[in-house]
């Protein structure tokens, strides 16, 4: 079994090596380079999942349709449907790039840091079918907007969610966000 690399940046969002991701998950997280991704089905619903329990880091929260670190020269979109269909058994449509410069910092009950450059894209489902994968996802249920609204203020939401749904709120509903385009991804990252 091959070994899952994160990349890690500099405080410019550039390159500077890779590191193991179990290994790398600790008190002293190094800044590294992740992704969002908000699946939305056609009729605006949008994707929620509730990670495994078993999950090293934030086990059990509830957050966007899919997290996870493009591996080094892998580009966003295609580690979005990478992951998508290791999580979840979806295939997406139309990839939008909605906040390419979001980033964060958070610390889990055990003392887990999480410091990554995390741009968040919205993925248009290609179809409603989700075959998740129990080692990654717990739950995964189709949402209205206003409950994922909702959702901001329950403790059993992930820090990074209530932080990007700051920032996706006022877009309006999903399916309404804007292109946030290519240009302000971080320099590690390829479209």
């Amino acid at each position: 079994m091959s070994v899952e690399e994160i990349v890690l940046l500099n405080a410019a969002d550039e390159a500077v090596g890779a590191a193991d991701k179990v290994a790398s998950h600790h008190g002293e997280t190094p800044y590294h380079l992740a992704f969002s991704c908000y699946v939305v089905a056609p009729d605006g619903r949008v994707l929620i999942t509730r990670r495994a329990l078993s999950k090293r880091t934030f086990p059990g929260v509830w957050t966007g349709s899919c997290c996870g670190h493009p591996g080094p020269g892998e580009g966003l979109r295609d580690a979005v449907r990478r992951r998508l269909r290791d999580e979840l058994g979806v295939t997406a449509g139309e990839i939008t790039s909605v906040l390419p410069s979001f980033r964060y910092r958070a610390v889990a009950a055990d003392g887990t840091v999480e410091h990554e450059r995390c741009p968040v894209v919205r993925a248009v489902a290609a179809g409603e079918a989700v075959r998740r994968n129990p080692a990654e996802v717990e739950d995964a249920e189709w949402w209205t907007w206003q409950e994922c609204l909702d959702l901001v203020d329950h403790p059993a939401s992930s820090p990074w969610y209530r932080l990007q749904m700051a920032e996706l709120a006022p877009l309006g509903a999903p399916l309404d966000w804007p292109d946030a385009g290519t240009a302000a991804l971080p320099p590690a990252l390829p479209w």
